[in-house]
């Protein structure tokens, strides 16, 4: 049974992660599609700052965050004016989460794009459906894989941030403690030990799921392909 601190844990990782996935979501899908589909010759620099989180350290993207966003950081000043803080707050841990994993989500959604017949577009088009039409009937509902891939895959992320949520928002119990920031503070403690490996379980088990479930929705989509 896990104690009243590590529920707490688990439930604001899930939260953070869960409105980490639904806020990258629309925006992950918008620019799949535009990678996916146009050429241009500054590309590589938009992929370039995608692929950026993935290559920097956890803690410059922390650090960044507090010069934007702390309240009295570039943005963030003009955020705190209006009542919205995300320094040292769990919405903080929703940004940082995001950013870290944005990556993660683009690259399948990205792909499965790619790997359409767009004669199906070409089609429905000559039949006189709109653009949105066609995006909404056939490409997104064909993306569906790579969308529920890149989902799992940033909500697992989110789940497994550390280094840039606990330098923007900290350490804060029951507001910015999350289950790797719950473990870090476990294995400070004398007597942390047990409780720390309960979270360690419980997040390779999380992660071990997460694997699993990409494994059988790749297989799905890999038979429709050949199939």
């Amino acid at each position: 049974m896990l104690s009243p601190e590590e529920m707490s844990a688990l439930y604001l990782s899930a939260k953070v992660a869960s409105f980490a996935t639904l806020f990258c979501l629309p925006f992950a899908i918008t620019l799949a599609w535009f990678l996916a589909r146009y050429e241009f010759r500054l590309k590589f620099i938009v992929e370039a700052f995608l692929q950026l989180p993935m290559v920097l350290p956890p803690v410059v993207l922390g650090y960044l965050l507090l010069v934007l966003f702390g309240n009295n950081g570039w943005v963030g000043k003009y955020l705190h004016q209006m009542g919205i803080q995300l320094a040292f707050n769990w919405k903080g841990a929703v940004l940082a989460s995001m950013i870290v994993a944005f990556p993660l989500m683009v690259q399948p959604i990205r792909l499965s794009f790619q790997l359409m017949n767009q004669q199906l577009e070409q089609i429905a088009g000559s039949l006189g459906a709109s653009p949105s039409q066609i995006f909404l009937s056939i490409n997104l509902p064909l993306a569906l894989p790579g969308i529920l891939i890149g989902s799992i895959l940033c909500f697992s992320r989110s789940l497994g941030e550390f280094g840039a949520t606990i330098t923007f928002v900290g350490n804060i119990p029951d507001e910015t403690r999350t289950i790797p920031i719950a473990i870090y503070s476990y294995l400070q403690q004398p007597d942390g030990d047990v409780m720390a490996m309960r979270l360690v379980t419980l997040s390779l088990i999380l992660a071990f799921s997460a694997l699993i479930v990409n494994y059988f929705i790749l297989q799905k989509y890999q038979k429709k392909l050949t199939g």
